[in-house]
């Protein structure tokens, strides 16, 4: 469960985490009101749950109570990646002398809650990552002994940051790890933590995700759930059509399928094959007429899809049905694209047999890989004569 950033700055206080004065604004005249109070220098910032809000307009100065009013008119209503502003926070603007990164987040490769500080904060760490790892110190935590100081000291002094602030530095560390474990957090991250010009150390920045399996022990917490709120305009609709669907925006390829598993799968087969998957879509036991035309629709919806690789295994599903409703759907669909049917299972013969005679431009693969390569070829050879 994803929360904003005032929610998370509130359980940043609540574990006695310095940070920065702020309140939250839902209309531009609270905004004027809450920075007339500050009395000085104020960021107004946007209240989505998505990152990249500076990049997108998103966080902005204000000198004046006045211009708190004008940027905060300007931010509520604006789509950032799909989602809608109504809430704007207004925090007092800080005098930044350096600016650094501090997360805790699941390993999901040792199965252990990590500790990540970096010298490089401000930017997005994945940026950070791909183009200056030795930038990035990280720490596995074994949860039966928990955080512990000689780990807080090697992060300090493996990750490139101001060593004279040590001391403050490793409170900070120690406070948001047991904040992290307090409230079932599988993210917890400051970006930026900063040092000021006057010396002290403040998180400018709060970003909580909470685990939603643990959401029945944190049931003050779960009141925060938003549903909706972090769905995009076309995860909206397919929500509202009872469809399983995840958008993955800049993606070309539209990828469906029966079954989380398989869908999630067959995703990163075309991410390997030289993809980019523009969606998770999973039909559920619904892969008929009816299922199969919602799910491509919903697909088709986003004009950057040149292509979709439909993934069925029939166990209980039966693939001849499945086939027999690709077929149907296809000369309802609002535009065409290529499309690569892997079908396997139960009467399988016969799903291939309808795609061979359908006289259709639907292309059977004999294997998920096989598909993947296709679609990957289709798609690309579309752009090329673009």
């Amino acid at each position: 469960m994803k929360i904003h950033e005032y929610q998370a700055r509130e359980l940043f206080k609540a574990h006695d985490i310095p940070v920065n004065h702020g309140e939250v604004a839902y209309t531009p005249a609270e905004a004027k009101a809450i920075a007339a109070k500050i009395g000085k220098m104020t960021v107004v910032k946007a209240q989505v749950h998505v990152g990249g809000r500076g990049k997108a307009g998103g966080v902005k100065l204000a000198k004046t109570p006045d211009e708190a009013f004008e940027k905060a008119e300007a931010i509520i209503g604006m789509d950032i990646k799909g989602l809608t502003v109504d809430r704007v926070l207004v925090v007092d603007a800080v005098d930044i002398k350096e600016e650094y990164y501090l997360g805790f987040t699941v390993n999901r490769d040792d199965n252990k809650l990590v500790l990540i500080l970096s010298a490089a904060g401000g930017v997005d760490i994945e940026e950070v990552a791909a183009t200056t790892p030795e930038k990035i110190m990280t720490v596995n935590i074994d949860p039966m002994t928990g955080l512990q100081d000689y780990q807080i000291r090697q992060a300090i002094y493996g990750s490139g940051v101001d060593t004279t602030k040590a001391r403050a530095l490793g409170s900070f560390i120690k406070k948001l790890y047991n904040c992290c474990i307090a409230v079932d957090a599988e993210l917890a991250e400051i970006n930026p933590l900063v040092i000021t010009a006057q010396g002290d150390v403040i998180a400018i920045d709060a970003k909580i995700n909470i685990d939603d399996s643990a959401l029945v022990r944190q049931k003050d917490l779960a009141e925060w759930r938003e549903i909706g709120a972090d769905l995009d305009q076309y995860e909206k609709l397919a929500k509202e059509e009872g469809l399983t669907y995840v958008h993955l925006p800049g993606g070309n390829i539209g990828v469906c399928g029966n079954g989380a598993g398989l869908v999630m799968t067959t995703m990163d087969v075309v991410k390997k094959a030289g993809g980019s998957p523009n969606n998770f879509l999973d039909f559920g036991g619904s892969a008929t007429k009816e299922g199969v035309m919602k799910g491509l629709n919903a697909i088709l919806r986003d004009p950057d899809v040149q292509g979709i690789f439909i993934n069925v295994f029939g166990g209980i599903t039966r693939t001849d049905v499945v086939a027999a409703g690709i077929v149907e759907a296809y000369d309802e669909l609002p535009r065409q694209v290529p499309i690569v049917i892997r079908l396997t299972g139960t009467r399988e013969e016969i799903a291939r047999e309808i795609l061979d005679n359908c006289n259709k431009p639907l292309v059977f693969a004999g294997s998920m890989w096989e598909g993947a390569q296709k679609i990957v070829e289709l798609v690309n050879a579309g752009a090329a004569n673009a």
